[in-house]
């Protein structure tokens, strides 16, 4: 048995070093449970700004915008920052593999990211956000094929795909054919039907899926951020519904709103294998002849420079 955890808190938006303070003290709070992967919710340091338009419309841009934006890239991360060094330090001192929803800054450009972390080799791992959804698109970057990375942990293979990414159907059947056993969905959609995606994937991957979202509410964030645009919960920005769904489609933790806490289960890895006898998705149940994926793992840079 594998035991897993899914952290369902507050962010602290804006605040890189607040927000990873407080990823160490629940790093070290799952630990001591026992459990031997954590998964956090999606942009958990930097920040979801749920509601925020950052003063565009098409064809307009402000200088308040603007501002909110700076505010926005103050509080991100880079991959060889201290924050993240940190974040390895807890992995280490704790026993626990940890996939973090960070928002990640390289270059001028800000990216959703999805941090695989090991105790014995830190940053193994990352994945930027393919596809960032709506208005997100304004303040993200589009992650390509070299980050679809994995991590191996005791307990199977990790993989991560972020929110409305699980939409996807041929990014899912790549992460199938990785041999993802422990399927992590960070994400900022809390309505009830996510869980309905959250169990059809279990079931089509015959994979573990583990699914974490923040609860915040309005006074978590600066009192002077805008939140131009209402949202279903009023002043809850984000109510959660995390859980842990087994390859039969089974729940083992939650859903959960409306409150932090944290979700445990034990894992079965058995359990997958037995699931394949009636289904695999890359396997027995393709038909390679009729149907095939191709998926371009070159980096897209913009800019090569060649000698």
């Amino acid at each position: 048995m594998y035991k897993v955890a899914v952290v369902q808190a507050a962010a602290v938006p804006f605040d890189a070093d607040a927000a990873t303070r407080r990823s160490e003290q629940l790093i070290a709070e799952v630990g001591a449970a026992g459990a031997e992967l954590a998964v956090f919710p999606e942009a958990f340091i930097g920040g979801y700004p749920k509601g925020t338009s950052f003063g565009t419309a098409i064809g307009i841009r402000t200088e308040p915008g603007r501002a909110e934006y700076e505010r926005y890239v103050g509080g991100s991360v880079t991959l060889d920052g201290p924050e993240v060094a940190r974040l390895a330090a807890a992995s280490a001192e704790h026993g626990v593999h940890v996939v973090m929803g960070v928002i990640e800054r390289l270059g001028n450009t800000l990216y959703c990211t999805a941090l695989m972390i090991s105790p014995e080799g830190g940053v193994v791992g990352k994945h930027r956000k393919l596809m960032p959804t709506g208005s997100e698109r304004l303040v993200w970057g589009f992650g390509d094929g070299s980050t679809l990375d994995t991590m191996d942990t005791p307990g199977g293979r990790v993989g991560t795909v972020l929110c409305w990414e699980n939409y996807m159907p041929l990014l899912r059947q790549a992460m199938y054919a990785k041999g993802v056993q422990i399927y992590c969905a960070p994400t900022a959609d809390d309505r009830p039907t996510w869980q309905s995606t959250m169990q059809h994937i279990a079931i089509e991957g015959r994979t573990f899926v583990l699914s974490s979202c923040q609860v915040i509410t309005r006074d978590a964030f600066p009192d002077d951020h805008p939140v131009e645009h209402a949202v279903p919960g009023g002043d809850t920005l984000m109510r959660g519904g995390s859980v842990i769904i087994a390859p039969s489609g089974e729940v083992l933790a939650g859903p959960v709103f409306d409150e932090e806490t944290i979700l445990y289960a034990e894992l079965d890895m058995g359990a997958k294998t037995r699931s394949h006898l009636d289904f695999d998705a890359v396997g027995h149940y393709s038909r390679p002849d009729v149907f095939t994926l191709t998926v371009n793992e070159a980096p897209a840079d913009s800019v090569r420079f060649v000698r």
